[in-house]
Parts: C-alpha cells; sequence; structure tokens
C-alpha cells in the first residue's frame, strides 16, 4: 500500500531510513530532482533540492546519486557536475556510472554493435522531422524520441512509426516508454541494475530511492524491507510513499537530513 507523505509531518518509514548505518539517497532526475521541462537540456535541479542534497552527502556513511536513464555525457551536463563532486551518477538506465574519487565506469556488458546507433539515428531522424514538437535525443547506446512539446496525435503517430522501424531494425533493443517520450537501448540494464551497483559499491544498509516514471519502477520493485522507495506523481507504483511534486522531494530530503543528522550528534 503506497500512502501520501505531506511535508511537516512525521512518518515512521522515513524515520526508520534516516536511522540505518550506511545510506544511500538514490534520485531520479527529470520530474523528480527537477521538474518537467520541454527542452530535455535546460533540466536543473530545484535549488532547494540541490541544498538538502549537498547537506545529506555532507553527513557520515550517506552517499547521493543521481539515477537516469540520460546518457551520461548529458546527465553530467544537467546535474552541473564536476570531477570534485560528492554526488554519484548512474547514466543510461544502470549502464554507465561516475563515482567520487573513481571517476568515470561502465557496467560490465556487451558493446553496441559498430554504427548501429548511428544508422538507427539517421532512419529515425527523417520521421521525426515529419512531427511538429517530436524530437531525437541520441544517447550513448541508443536513442530517445522526445514528445513534450507535440499534440497527442502527432506522438501517437511519431512514436507508431519509430516502433516500426525499431522492429525492423535493431528487434533485439529494450524499449521503454516514459513521460511524453520513448526509449530504445542496445543495453538490457535499468534502473534495478543501478540499485545493486550503488548499493554494493557504498556497502549500503538501507537505499531510500524517489522516481516519477514508468522506468522508475525497476528500482522500485527491487528495493527490500530496510529501504524506502518514493513516488513522484500519479501512477501505479511499488513505492512505499508518494508525494505530489519535485518541490515535495525537496521537503521530504529535507525532513530526511533533519532526521539523519540528528541521529549523529
Amino acid at each position: 500500500m503506497t500512502r501520501t507523505w505531506t511535508p511537516g509531518t512525521a512518518d515512521d518509514a522515513l524515520s526508520t531510513i534516516a536511522a540505518t548505518s550506511r545510506l544511500v539517497v538514490a534520485l531520479d532526475f527529470d520530474g523528480t530532482a527537477s521538474p518537467l521541462v520541454l527542452d530535455p537540456m535546460s533540466a536543473r535541479a530545484l535549488p532547494e533540492v540541490a541544498v538538502q542534497v549537498e547537506r545529506l552527502a555532507a553527513l557520515p556513511d550517506t552517499f547521493v546519486a543521481y539515477v537516469s536513464g540520460r546518457s551520461m555525457h548529458d546527465l553530467k551536463i544537467i546535474t552541473e557536475h564536476d570531477e570534485d563532486s560528492v554526488v554519484a551518477l548512474a547514466g543510461s538506465h544502470g549502464a554507465q556510472y561516475w563515482f567520487p574519487g573513481a571517476g568515470d565506469e561502465d557496467a560490465p556488458g556487451a558493446a553496441t554493435e559498430e554504427g548501429a546507433r548511428e544508422a538507427l539515428w539517421a532512419a529515425a531522424q527523417p520521421i521525426v522531422d515529419r512531427y511538429d514538437g517530436v524530437g531525437l535525443e541520441p544517447k550513448t547506446f541508443g536513442m530517445g524520441i522526445h514528445t513534450r512539446r507535440a499534440t497527442p496525435e502527432a506522438e501517437a503517430a511519431a512514436f507508431a512509426e519509430i516502433d516500426a522501424l525499431v522492429a525492423e531494425r535493431f528487434p533485439q533493443w529494450r524499449r521503454r516508454s516514459g513521460h511524453r517520450v520513448l526509449e530504445f537501448s542496445s543495453r538490457a540494464e535499468g534502473k534495478d541494475t543501478a540499485m545493486a551497483v550503488l548499493r554494493d559499491h557504498f556497502g549500503a544498509t538501507g537505499i531510500l530511492f524517489a522516481g516519477d516514471d514508468v522506468t522508475d519502477e525497476d528500482a522500485m520493485q527491487v528495493l527490500g524491507p530496510d529501504d524506502l522507495g518514493v513516488r513522484v506523481g500519479p501512477g501505479e507504483t511499488a513505492a512505499g510513499v508518494r508525494v505530489d511534486t519535485p518541490q515535495d522531494i525537496a521537503a521530504l530530503l529535507e525532513a530526511l537530513a533533519t532526521e539523519r543528522a540528528a541521529g549523529r550528534e
């Protein structure tokens, strides 16, 4: 059962995760740390979220990561990342990582066939160009088709053509759909993989993961009894807690940081 958390109220599950020995706070970016925006590359974390991320990352035995479907290159841009950051990154749905003190690491797995993604981009671009408000996002292991500026009719038509193209050319690639986006990847990793990698890397005794989209449910479904999933916005979810907006995520992170800091005094 998922319950709605209201900012300013106490919550037993939040208190429990705040007290875990080694905590990982893993946040989806688009729609969670940042509001959804029309231009995907203009997304930035809300200032109030960024403040709490820094506050949490400064606490003992507390580790923060952004977990996104974005390629690592784009994720570093939108998170305003620098090489001195104390915030870890998991990109491409768990196929790419950057860790403080270690740098970039790719998850083991088969490389994309040489030239395959470029061929797909070239074949998809004329389809995208036929529909107003539809855009193509090249990714390290595939592509995303964004329709935030498009009408529902244009979205449906463009997605149908793209689906047919990929089914013909790369039927084995993984398909994902989300809020006004359709993605294809030559890699099979999902955010469930990211949870396992982050847990192992940091030796976490508990993970708080927050996300807003269908792809985030891969992570929600592998969280254990010592973890906490937080869903942002509507939709079916395996998360224990729901909040309405990214602004509420900032409030939840503030409550988490306050409780965790108090427990370590």
